[in-house]
């Protein structure tokens, strides 16, 4: 943690991560880029944020890039019209080099596309369709909200056990996501969450509405992290745990379930969860 001494008032963010810590610009840039940089326990990312005398300021070492991201993805459920993966937290879920680019690749088949979509810091349960009949079957299938999807979190401070549904609109459109909490203490909340509707960033704007963002969310947890345990977070604690639907074709159930990885149980450990 640096001070910010008389002097110093007054000066960017970016400025005084450049003196203070001996980085380039575009080296600090990328600190702010990460939001990883806190000022009074608060996470900041704007460059040009003004700085005064005794200010607080703390730039945590960016997460390290998993090793588990180089490794081939995990195959949770495979038959002719889908795959389920186990997808890691810190991987693109389409794009140049996202889980779906890579499977394209793996299977050689470009027709091989996501049906939904999963955060880059979000890990587990992600489906994709290996052609365009049965994505298209699929995206029916959500728009009938006939899919189960079971999330769990850690959410900010103590989540009352009557907190059982929130039903706030998002962009003006119904977004409904069920709540079971399953330990918590006045520090953080182990939940349980699925989803009735699927708006984008759902969870995560839900919880923080209610006053409970995820520990570790770099865009809306705003509020001061006074804690070292929560600053040290490597990412969103969310984790796609289950997914369940009749398949469109053969009518049979689909199931498939992912255990949290390391990084989520490490901080449940860290947090007495």
């Amino acid at each position: 943690m640096l001070k910010v001494a008389g002097g110093e008032h007054g000066n960017t963010l970016q400025d005084f991560l450049c003196q203070r810590l001996g980085l380039s610009r575009k080296q600090s840039k990328r600190l702010l880029d990460d939001r990883v940089v806190f000022v009074n326990h608060q996470r900041v990312w704007m460059a040009k944020h003004p700085l005064n005398a005794g200010d607080i300021v703390e730039a945590r070492k960016p997460a390290r890039q998993s090793r588990q991201l180089e490794k081939p993805l995990l195959i949770l459920h495979e038959d002719d019209d889908y795959l389920i993966i186990d997808k890691p937290a810190g991987m693109l879920a389409n794009g140049p080099g996202s889980a779906e680019s890579r499977l394209q690749e793996h299977f050689k088949n470009t027709a091989l596309e996501a049906v939904h979509r999963l955060d880059r810091d979000t890990s587990g349960c992600f489906l994709l369709a290996k052609n365009r009949a049965a994505f298209e079957a699929m995206v029916k299938v959500f728009q009938e909200r006939a899919v189960s999807k079971t999330y769990i979190a850690i959410a900010r401070g103590y989540v009352p056990p009557t907190l059982r549904t929130i039903r706030s609109p998002i962009e003006h459109q119904e977004a409904v996501t069920h709540l079971r909490v399953l330990r918590s203490n006045n520090i953080a909340t182990l939940l349980q969450l699925d989803l009735e509707t699927g708006r984008t960033h759902q969870i995560r704007r839900h919880l923080s509405s209610a006053g409970h963002p995820l520990v570790g969310d770099k865009q809306y947890e705003t509020r001061a992290v006074d804690r070292d345990e929560l600053r040290r977070a490597p990412r969103q604690m969310l984790h796609a745990e289950k997914l369940a639907f009749k398949h469109p074709r053969t009518g049979a159930l689909l199931e498939a379930e992912t255990a949290a990885p390391n990084d989520f149980k490490a901080m449940q450990r860290a947090l007495g969860l």
